[in-house]
């Protein structure tokens, strides 16, 4: 015999193709038998073991709750051969109402909380099945409607997949990361599933967008808003998606005893699986590190009656901006990354909403069908031994002879068979009848159970022989599961939000100054840091100018707007308010080119802060040289970053001013010697013309006169004006001092030596574009020959509630009532608005914008001593 040596029992293998057999192997272990969730029943095999065991331990929704021990320790012994803290955690989870939609296991005791708080031992907590989980998921398992499987040993049986009656994975979601693949589903409303799957059952050819009428969206159990159902429907149709989700917060004003009231957000509900402890801490530790602003306080005020987290305000915080700071920076809002990944036949796919549906619902009909041939085999077998007893009442005389004379019961039944033609079943059905069933009531009852079982037959076979009712009994048995446990939808749908939070719902629209300097610096103040003074003072310092440098544009806006700035090239270029820095009254600003891409020897203008690019609305746009265009506002809504074409010039011409107009509203222009010129903005004094045009002449100008600006009239003003036939350089004789009742809107006139008035808009009569104009007023002589001639600084169209802001060449600003101003003729000189030094002189006037919440500014009382300090 020979000697087998070592060397001939060593098997060659490929290591590279071991190792990947290896892997796959163990990849597919943990894909099927541990990570992702089956798509028929929803269950990963934890789950699915520990319903069993507790269906097999008799632990249904009528008996007493039973120690989690108990049923840990067997799933363990019989089922599950891993650790049991696997096992009580997934048991732990089927009872938590704010981690499952509906959940499965009712729990008594601490079963943890959305603290993050871990539960008790098992050894205290008890559980028993909740009544959705005995009637949707375990109901039918003994009538062979699933296969069996031999359990880690082979010792016990074990389901491969539990008979569910509703699609538990879309109901309750699913969570699991594999080997090189993981699955996230959101948990659904049970009534909008039903409904869904239904729907589906009635017309097998509805896409996944038409069962989004039937199933908007997830339901997750602890509430929330979904913003938008852009991702809802990708998740929907491509299987994976990303669903943002965000928490219920409003805002309330606390009434405090002995202190104050103060603005709170109050936090009602917070987004799936969101660790409000965790959440509280992450705020706090962000207010100490200065990254959110406005919070003096957090504390978590719930209870067993629900959520409260009570976040106080600061005094001077602005609640709707931090409330988008937690939005943007904390998990108040966060997204669910569905994907949408099962197990279908063992093999992982990623399905959409519509093969979810399909896939549990030929699952469903499968178990009906092997439900129904269960009952229609047991009932066969049960109609077959009637019929035996049947044959024997009919010849009782002759069967009681055959048993008599029978030597024992083997002979007895061996004569029943062969002279009744009986089935050993039958003739072991007879020998076991008792003699009272021979009675004639007992015959009676076979008859009838007879003939019940001929009709349970007949309908049985009509089930497995005509599709349409499996259907119904699908749509019966989900209608009587909706009607039973169907509850509100807690998830509140937010059409037609994005949930993106972009840098201006981070900022308040306050009010603001914006300050531009010739030499391209640009400022933004807080409107609030100018008090109101009185007329003739000398205002308060406004920015620090250099000596060859002085102030161009000055205007009020809101921190939101689009701010379009105009270059003395014809070229519009955009930015938002809020992205112009902040500075303190007397800082210079910061460099234009800074926050532009402006060529060094291109100049700005004209700016024009725009809150919406209206349709209706146009910008009047009008060069040094004269011109003057009419171009559609909405052409403007998209400005590229190196700016867009506005307007097109001469050689030697630039474009100066901008305005915005409607079709039905009035120009009002005024030049540097003191002459206005009024017409209309419509369509036959002025057509409206596109970006890259010139434009006609506006004005008629006298020999050194120029233009020093342009206003726009509402219609409402204009629509009682007369009409003017030829231009008139000199006007009739008026009253220079006129009425302080008369009502407006006025003309604003505001000399560059600091004289002002307030001239009624009807003294200024409508004319023809390209005229003359009439004056607008008259200036005083010089009283020192360093003053410099007086001649017209501005031109604006004011109301008596409006306020003004004048800032001189060396950025001194005030800030005064325009009804401070007295009301004059055209042919008046006015009265002195600011007092200036003899080498300074008025640049700009901006009138300031209403504010939003109604505050009015609060005028100051000792505006002549406040305003005396010279702060230049």
């Amino acid at each position: 015999m020979a000697i087998e040596s070592p060397q001939d029992r060593i098997i060659s293998i490929n290591l590279r193709d071991e190792m990947s057999r290896s892997y796959l192997e163990y990849a597919m272990s943990v894909i099927v038998g541990r990570a992702l969730p089956d798509a028929r029943d929803g269950l990963k095999p934890v789950h699915r073991r520990i319903l069993f065991a507790m269906h097999e331990l008799g632990l249904t929704p009528e008996r007493p709750f039973r120690k989690c021990a108990r049923v840990v320790g067997e799933v363990l012994g019989k089922y599950h051969p891993h650790g049991d803290t696997a096992v009580y955690d997934a048991l732990v989870r089927m009872a938590q109402d704010f981690s499952m939609r509906m959940p499965l296991i009712n729990g008594h005791g601490n079963f943890g909380s959305i603290d993050n708080d871990p539960p008790a031992a098992m050894r205290y907590t008890e559980c028993r099945l909740q009544a959705l989980s005995s009637d949707s998921l375990i109901q039918d398992i003994d009538q062979d409607t699933v296969d069996f499987a031999d359990n880690f040993d082979g010792s016990q049986q074990e389901p491969v997949v539990l008979p569910s009656r509703l699609p538990q994975l879309l109901i309750n979601g699913s969570s699991g990361i594999a080997v090189g693949m993981a699955t996230n589903i959101p948990p659904h409303n049970l009534g909008e599933v039903v409904d869904g799957l239904v729907a589906l059952i009635h017309d097998p050819e509805l896409t996944d967008a038409d069962l989004m009428r039937y199933i908007p969206g997830p339901d997750f159990p602890t509430g929330g808003l979904i913003l938008g159902t852009t991702s809802i429907r990708e998740a929907y149709t491509t299987g994976r998606g990303s669903i943002t989700m965000r928490g219920v917060a409003s805002i309330e004003t606390l009434e405090q005893t002995g202190r104050p009231d103060r603005e709170a957000i109050i936090i009602t509900e917070l987004p799936y699986q969101t660790n409000k402890a965790a959440l509280i801490e992450r705020i706090a530790e962000m207010v100490n590190e200065k990254r959110l602003e406005g919070i003096s306080d957090i504390r978590d005020e719930s209870d067993r009656d629900g959520m409260r987290v009570v976040i106080e305000l600061r005094r001077d915080a602005y609640p709707q901006v931090v409330l988008n700071n937690l939005y943007k920076q904390t998990p108040i809002q966060t997204n669910f990354g569905a994907n949408m990944l099962a197990l279908v036949e063992n093999d992982p796919q990623l399905l959409s909403l519509k093969k979810f549906l399909t896939v549990f619902l030929e699952f469903r009909e499968e178990t009906v069908i092997r439900r129904t041939r269960f009952a229609l085999r047991k009932a066969q077998e049960r109609d077959h031994l009637l019929q035996g007893l049947l044959i024997a009442l009919d010849n009782l005389d002759a069967v009681i002879q055959l048993i008599r004379q029978a030597a024992d019961s083997a002979i007895a039944r061996q004569g029943l068979m062969e002279d009744f033609g009986l089935s050993e079943p039958q003739a072991d059905a007879i020998l076991q009848m008792q003699l009272r069933r021979l009675t004639a009531l007992e015959a009676e009852k076979i008859h009838k159970e007879h003939d019940d079982l001929q009709a349970k037959i007949k309908d049985c076979e009509d089930i497995l022989n005509r599709r349409e009712r499996r259907l119904e009994i699908i749509e019966t048995e989900v209608t009587d599961l909706k009607t039973k446990f169907a509850t509100p939808r807690r998830t509140q749908l937010v059409f037609g939000a994005g949930g993106q939070l972009d840098d201006m719902d981070l900022i308040a629209n306050e009010q603001s100054v914006i300050l531009v300097t010739e030499q391209g610096y640009i400022k933004r103040m807080a409107a609030n840091a100018f008090e109101a003074q009185s007329r003739a003072t000398r205002g308060r310092a406004g920015a620090r100018i250099k000596e060859n440098d002085a102030v161009e544009h000055f205007f009020a806006c809101c921190d939101h707007d689009s701010i379009l700035l105009f270059s003395d090239r014809g070229v519009v270029y955009c930015v938002h308010a809020y992205q112009i820095p902040v500075v303190s009254r007397t800082a210079r600003g910061v460099p234009i080119v800074q926050l532009l891409p402006i060529p060094r020897d291109e100049r700005i203008t004209s700016v024009v802060p725009v809150s919406e690019f209206s349709e209706d609305e146009y910008l009047v746009m009008m060069t040094s040289g004269g011109y003057i265009k009419k171009t559609a506002l909405s052409a403007f809504g998209n400005i590229r970053s190196n700016g867009l074409i506005a307007i097109s010039l001469e050689d030697g011409d630039q474009l100066r001013w901008v305005r915005r107009a409607r079709v039905e509203d009035s120009i009002v222009i005024g030049s540097r010697l003191g002459m206005a010129i009024h017409f209309r903005a419509d369509h036959q004094q002025l057509r409206p013309l596109g970006r890259a045009t010139r434009g006609v002449r506006s004005m008629n100008l006298r020999d050194g006169d120029e233009l020093i600006g342009i206003d726009i009239l509402p219609s409402a003003v204009i629509a009682g004006l007369a009409e003017a036939g030829d231009d008139a350089d000199v006007d009739d004789a008026v009253a220079e001092d006129l009425p302080d009742d008369i009502p407006g809107p006025w003309i604003l006139v505001i000399t560059t030596n600091g004289y002002g008035k307030r001239v009624p808009v009807d003294q200024f009569r409508l004319q023809n574009r390209a005229g003359k104009g009439l004056i607008a007023t008259k200036f005083k002589a010089k009283k020192t020959k360093k003053q410099a001639d007086d001649q017209l600084a501005t031109l604006r169209v004011v109301n008596a509630e409006d306020e003004l802001m004048l800032v001189t060449s060396r950025g001194v600003i005030i800030r005064q009532a325009v009804i401070d101003i007295s009301s004059q003729s055209r042919s008046a000189t006015g009265v002195r608005v600011q007092r200036l030094d003899a080498d300074d002189f008025i640049a700009a006037v901006a009138l300031v914008p209403p504010d939003e919440e109604d505050e009015e500014v609060e005028e100051a009382e000792g505006g002549e001593a406040e305003g005396s300090e010279a702060e230049a």
